[in-house]
């Protein structure tokens, strides 16, 4: 039974010819001098709704499920995976947040008008989210932040920053997820929080925006600043994995037949030996194999975006499909880079972009070793946190 329906088609035509006309470009230019997605392409993206698909339509949303989130995010990571990754500053939803926090910032979000950073990572705090040491000591009516984050892409160009502190120690060592709350830190567009220190870390790809570490030395926020129930952050954050998962397998997927459709081409424009190297076996069933991976992740990605949207547990399955469609994506743009044999190796194919951007997804949002433990512990009958 297909997943596609007459509406999801128009969906990811409509996503597809905005990627090619208007987001591919802007990559190709930009992405060699790591320049920064221009505003006035995020502000088309909010005009087509890029910034509320998941956002309700009684807040201003599209209202639409996680499947049409895939959909969109892979046409533009075809493109571009930044821009395939912006949009999450959107359409991720908090959890655990009061009705009147929806009703504030939910349509601007929507409308690309409000778009945020997460500060979760720190140095001692990747896999391990438990071990956060960032503070958050209450003082009156105010809270005091002390300590030091990292990966917190977008902290510069964000309009908030949702940030996890420790505002109690954890009640047992079965616990240590207990007693990280999450804050709203609003902020000027194009600066860091004022108080706030920080300087970019210096990435080998993921361009077009900066990833930050920060650091925060008795920065105060309002009591207000509290987003939900005090020390449950960790546990409103897993609610939204599985669609953070799925997207990220999406992304892959994007970057995969990025480098599949280059090399596609590539292959029956060059010619040595007097042919066309596509006409060489060699490379004819590599690029068999390369499309042939590409789908398989594809349909895994589908599947778990269908059990998403039918409100139905599926940890292992996102986690599946993360794992598979990240590891696939690396090696697909490693095989399409050697295609194109010494021009892959240089910025003047975007093959390498794909290749470059390929291996973060096997890192963020949980990397490849986080994957497999969550998808053995459902396969062994094992709880997780």
């Amino acid at each position: 039974m297909s997943h596609m329906t007459e509406e999801r088609e128009l969906i990811q035509r409509m996503a597809r010819e905005f990627a090619m006309k208007e987001v591919l470009p802007a990559a190709n230019q930009l992405d060699p001098v790591q320049g920064e997605i221009p505003e006035a392409l995020r502000q088309r993206m909010g005009e087509l709704g890029y910034f509320g698909i998941l956002i309700p339509e009684q807040y201003g949303g599209l209202g639409l499920g996680a499947f049409e989130y895939v959909l969109v995010t892979e046409e533009l990571a075809r493109a571009w995976m930044s821009v395939a990754s912006i949009i999450a500053r959107g359409n991720t939803l908090w959890g655990g947040v009061s009705e009147e926090h929806r009703r504030a910032y939910f349509p601007r979000m929507a409308k690309g008008e409000l778009l945020g950073a997460f500060a979760l990572s720190e140095p001692d705090a990747g896999s391990d989210l438990a071990n956060v040491s960032c503070r958050a000591a209450r003082e009156g009516d105010h809270w005091v932040i002390n300590g030091t984050k990292t990966w917190c892409t977008f902290a510069d160009g964000a309009d908030f920053i949702v940030l996890f502190a420790r505002t109690d120690p954890p009640p047992s060592p079965e616990r240590r997820y207990a007693g990280i709350s999450q804050f709203l830190v609003l902020k000027e567009r194009g600066k860091l929080p004022e108080g706030v220190s920080g300087a970019p870390i210096r990435k080998i790809g993921y361009f077009g925006w900066k990833t930050w570490e920060l650091h925060f030395d008795n920065y105060r926020l309002p009591a207000s600043a509290l987003l939900g129930e005090r020390g449950r952050a960790f546990y409103n954050m897993m609610e939204g994995l599985e669609v953070a998962r799925v997207h990220t397998a999406a992304r892959a997927i994007g970057l995969a037949r990025g480098g599949l459709e280059d090399a596609l081409t590539y292959a029956q424009r060059r010619v040595q030996f007097r042919r066309a190297i596509a006409e060489f076996q060699a490379i004819r069933f590599k690029l068999a194999e390369m499309a042939a991976e590409v789908e398989a992740a594809r349909q895994l990605t589908y599947h778990a975006a269908s059990l998403i949207d039918q409100r139905r547990r599926c940890d292992k399955e996102a986690s599946m499909a993360k794992w598979f469609a990240s590891e696939m994506a690396e090696r697909v743009t490693s095989a399409a880079l050697q295609i194109h044999g010494g021009y892959g190796y240089t910025k003047d194919f975007a093959v390498e972009r794909y290749w470059r951007d390929a291996r973060l997804t096997r890192i963020f949002e949980g990397t490849s070793e986080i994957q497999l433990r969550v998808i053995s512990d459902r396969l062994l009958g094992r709880g997780g946190p």
